[in-house]
């Protein structure tokens, strides 16, 4: 014998189910939205990332203050920030940032004590601040060599700006150093003087050779133009190529002798070659392969072609490497270097 629902037990079944279903509806939404939050922390965080990389401060600072507000109790978020004010030369506003914490750490305490260490040298020397560079240096620099680097710089500054019609966001940070301790973070061959790793790295000493540093430091501006210019890493074969067309100082050099670099070897960071003739061999077919990609036979490059290589880099981050230079010159970097070995190779 089967039993009939009365029709209020049929109207509380279905209100219990219009009940569940709305809580349903609740949960789902309490949980998209959620879900939606830490969709844009981890756009913030990648972004955060990607900004401080490519040493873009203000870029950077944007997305830690808006992680802030997410998280203001965040101590890691805290050290980023003042560091990020530091980077920007921004001294007083990173200390008076770090005393309204109400904590000290080693971090902090280091960045407190640089940020004074950097005001007090720049007052002691009588430095201006320069309007495009943040300048730190080691050991006791001589007045007139600070200004001089930081005079040429200002020149390359507004030649490649005029160059590739871009003008850098963020200042560019020099560090004039005397002992290997600042010449940048891990072993370096002896081939290595000047430097650009994030920061423009040039020997004090250098100074003294006006014929050596103007063309190292239009070579290393233009790496650090080139980096403002776009997030993606850029082939080294590519970076080191259009900074040797710029600083014009190996144009005319007879091909190396021996085997050619494999295509590898030129994407790969050069620094990790300790070897001075393998390092001569990267650097001269870099520069072959980029005077192959503009089309150079004199050594010189129309204007309109650093344009070009100004949008190609530009599209790096969206397209990736060969696929833009595919778009932007109708080749990529293998066709590029088999034709410079083919063609050298039998010269």
């Amino acid at each position: 014998m089967s039993l009939s629902k009365s029709p209020i037990s049929v109207f509380l079944a279905l209100f219990a189910g219009v009940v569940a279903l709305g809580y349903g509806i609740h949960a789902y939404k309490g949980f998209s939205e959620r879900q939606k939050d830490i969709e844009e922390t981890n756009r913030l965080v990648e972004e955060f990332n990607e900004c401080q990389e490519a040493a873009d401060w203000l870029c950077s600072e944007r997305s830690v203050r808006v992680l802030l507000k997410k998280a203001p109790q965040d101590q890691n978020l805290h050290l980023h920030l003042a560091g990020i004010l530091f980077e920007q030369e921004r001294y007083e506003d990173c200390l008076n940032y770090i005393a309204s914490l109400g904590y000290r750490n080693t971090d902090l305490e280091f960045l407190e004590k640089k940020s004074k260490s950097l005001m007090r040298e720049m007052e002691e020397l009588g430095l201006a601040k320069s309007m495009h560079f943040r300048v730190e240096f080691e050991g006791s620099p001589n007045r007139s060599d600070v200004l001089e680097a930081l005079s040429v710089l200002e020149v390359a500054y507004d030649s490649l700006c005029h160059l590739f019609d871009f003008h850098p966001e963020n200042k560019m940070h020099l560090v004039l150093y005397q002992s290997n301790e600042y010449q940048g973070v891990g072993p370096r061959p002896e081939w290595v003087g000047a430097i650009f790793d994030g920061k423009l790295r040039i020997p004090l000493g250098m100074m003294q050779y006006r014929e050596l540093y103007r063309p190292v430091i239009f070579h290393e501006l233009t790496h650090a133009f080139v980096r403002a210019m776009t997030r993606a890493k850029v082939p080294l074969w590519l970076n080191e190529g259009i900074a040797q067309l710029v600083d014009g100082s190996r144009n005319g050099k007879e091909r190396p002798a021996g085997p050619a670099p494999s295509l590898d070897a030129l994407i790969a960071p050069f620094v990790g070659e300790s070897r001075t003739s393998e390092a001569v061999k990267l650097y001269w077919y870099s520069l072959e392969m980029v005077k192959e990609l503009f089309h150079v036979r004199a050594g010189l490059a129309a204007p309109s072609q650093f344009l070009k290589f100004k949008s190609c880099i530009q599209d790096f981050y969206h397209q990736g490497v060969d696929p833009s230079l595919r778009t932007h010159y109708g080749t990529d970097s293998k066709e590029l270097w088999e034709k410079v070995v083919g063609t050298r190779t039998r010269n």
